[in-house]
């Protein structure tokens, strides 16, 4: 069976492990037809294949943002409260206002390489589903939608639930589980923390958190099949995370059986990152989260807040992959937007916008760990790593092309790059001019 069309590179990265080759990947129709190093097997090349040399331009999976908020996005650039849920409510009922909105949406992160989404949706989404199913099924989706229910206004909905996972099971969307937030900001005093804050000698959390009822709800999600997704920055909310999802159901080698995650992650315990590895959980990091702070005053606040002592745990996502955890990617955006290279001088270089010395250097990742988070992790987040998330013959031909070889190129210069083309089941959906 010969090509659509080849793509020659001397970086591909299948993200099947973590170093690129020099090699090719082949399409036919949505679907890879071969990919591997070397030159071009002739049995692949027919009469009609069109074959482009790239270079030394980077060509991978297309990315996965496991965690983002298009509502959020949506009210931002409204000016509304997105937790006011009449004002949301009318807003995504809005077609007139939210379908291009959700196609400016879907252009901005292919823009971006990002070829599928976990979004966050408050309760019932406001109807929102309804709408991605119809733009479904008029073939109009250029994006992976996961949708998942974050309780807000209401106890979770575990009949919505059922009802999402038995209807939207389609190429395109899909139902993943629910989230909830667990603590907050240390910054703000509301990571909750093992040991006091340094400027509030009484208090380990400024929050009410109702471990109680967290907990509840995620073994009952965890007994429907359901995944749960935890959002906690602090290491004691880390700890306590580790310690509910301990006790959801496991296999007989002690892993979690429904893909259960932790967000953000912001500063932990070692010791509950290797408890989180040994049960299977799911990291879901923010590996662009450096680029909203700088050096003097991020430190500063650590100094004040936990010390420095504990600051050396801020964002330790090499003992996350270390100690067996699965890495994902995010963004919480609108808080961050998309940029895979920048998250590349962030996460894997450990610089401060500003540059200068890295921070916490011996927490941060390897090129291709991050790359592989960004694509095989995402895809497997969402349950879908059979059918994209490497380049792989019958994989789905979702694929990105950076404008340089990421791996050649020093962490501190990896923001000069940027995303050439993204591809969608085999067609372009978005090319740089």
């Amino acid at each position: 069976m010969t090509a659509d069309f080849i793509l020659i590179s001397e970086s591909v990265f299948a993200a099947e492990g973590n170093v690129p080759f020099s090699g090719y990947v082949a399409v036919r129709g949505e679907r890879i037809l071969a990919c591997g190093p070397g030159q071009v097997p002739a049995s692949l090349v027919g009469p009609d294949t069109k074959i482009t040399d790239l270079g030394d331009r980077t060509v991978l999976p297309g990315f996965s943002d496991v965690h983002c908020f298009f509502t959020g996005w949506a009210a931002e650039q409204k000016g509304i409260d997105p937790e006011d849920r009449a004002a949301r409510d009318a807003m995504l009922s809005d077609r007139d206002y939210i379908l291009p909105k959700f196609r400016s949406y879907m252009q901005l992160m292919n823009s971006r390489g990002v070829t599928s989404v976990k979004e966050m949706g408050f309760d019932d989404f406001s109807g929102f589903p309804d709408l991605l199913s119809d733009l479904e099924k008029n073939g109009e989706l250029t994006l992976r939608v996961h949708f998942m229910s974050q309780p807000v206004n209401a106890p979770m909905d575990l009949a919505f639930g059922r009802a999402c996972a038995g209807r939207f099971t389609g190429d395109f969307l899909r139902f993943s589980g629910f989230n909830r937030m667990t603590d907050g900001s240390i910054s703000q005093l509301e990571g909750e923390m093992k040991a006091p804050y340094l400027c509030a000698p009484d208090s380990c959390c400024r929050l009410s958190i109702d471990w109680d009822r967290i907990a509840e709800d995620t073994r009952a999600a965890d007994r429907e099949g359901f995944r749960f997704s935890l959002h906690a920055q602090g290491d004691a909310a880390i700890s306590k995370v580790a310690d509910i999802l301990e006790t959801c159901r496991r296999d007989e080698d002690g892993r979690l059986v429904n893909r259960h995650s932790v967000t953000d992650l912001e500063c932990s315990d070692p010791a509950d990152l290797d408890r989180l590895g040994r049960i299977g959980a799911v990291a879901e990091i923010y590996p662009q989260i450096q680029s909203i702070a700088d050096r003097e005053g991020k430190l500063a606040m650590i100094a004040e807040k936990i010390g420095s002592e504990r600051g050396k745990n801020y964002w330790n996502r090499r003992r996350m992959a270390d100690a067996g955890m699965i890495l994902s990617c995010g963004t919480d955006l609108p808080l961050l937007i998309d940029d895979i290279p920048q998250s590349v001088y962030h996460a894997v270089g450990g610089y401060f916008p500003e540059g200068g010395e890295p921070f916490n250097a011996g927490n941060m990742l390897k090129t291709g760990e991050l790359l592989r988070a960004w694509t095989y992790g995402g895809a497997y987040n969402l349950y879908r790593e059979q059918e994209f998330g490497t380049l792989a013959e019958g994989k789905k031909a979702d694929i990105t092309v950076l404008t340089g070889n990421v791996f050649a190129v020093p962490a501190e210069q990896a923001r000069s790059l940027k995303v050439a083309e993204t591809l969608v089941s085999g067609k372009t959906v978005y090319r740089a001019e």
